[in-house]
């Protein structure tokens, strides 16, 4: 479970990089010291000081110039696209899962046994007989469409994607109890 989610978060984040990553041996250390202060700009010629005046005070009130923090432009914020999830379907899904060729008919017969011993097994979570806490119910549930997945991934694509797009909706009707009682 925490390879396929680690897989599906790189592939994710894989498609929003803009820049190459850097080799970390490329890479200067990180300290932990404060920004270095601006260059300072070529100061404005002044009038000459008068000549009773010491030129050592002139030269040191020329030479550091005032702390300017450097200005940073505000980031400009990015529009990022919003996936809106299709409504489900969970009969679409099923009709699917029946008419694919990427799983054998035996195949079929026991995924829908344990799908079926799911089903029951939410019965009696939601009926007070069951003692499986719901996060054992989720780890069930995710290891039955990880197996799903991996059956139809090489040949049947388009299914796999429709099920992993499904997969939180799913689990949404499965752990809210009113919405289980109307399946």
């Amino acid at each position: 479970m925490a390879r396929y989610t680690a897989v599906l978060i790189l592939l994710l984040t894989a498609g929003c990089a803009s820049v190459a990553p850097v080799p970390a041996a490329a890479q200067p250390p990180v300290a932990a010291t404060q920004p270095a202060a601006p260059k300072p700009a070529a100061a404005p010629a002044k009038p000459a000081t008068p000549p009773t005046a010491p030129r050592v005070a002139a030269t040191r009130a020329t030479a550091t110039p005032p702390a300017v923090a450097p200005r940073i432009p505000a980031a400009t914020p990015v529009a990022v696209p919003t996936a809106t999830a299709a409504p489900l379907d969970l009969n679409a899904l099923e009709a699917q899962l029946r008419a694919t060729k990427a799983i054998g008919v035996f195949t079929k017969i026991s995924l829908k046994n344990q799908v079926d011993d799911l089903m029951k097994q939410f019965r009696e979570h939601y009926g007070g007989k069951a003692t499986r806490t719901m996060s054992d119910l989720r780890r069930s549930y995710d290891l039955l469409i990880m197996k799903v997945l991996s059956l139809l991934q090489d040949h049947d694509q388009m299914l796999a994607s429709a099920i992993v797009s499904s997969r939180e909706a799913i689990w949404g009707l499965l752990s809210d109890q009113a919405k289980f009682a109307n399946l």
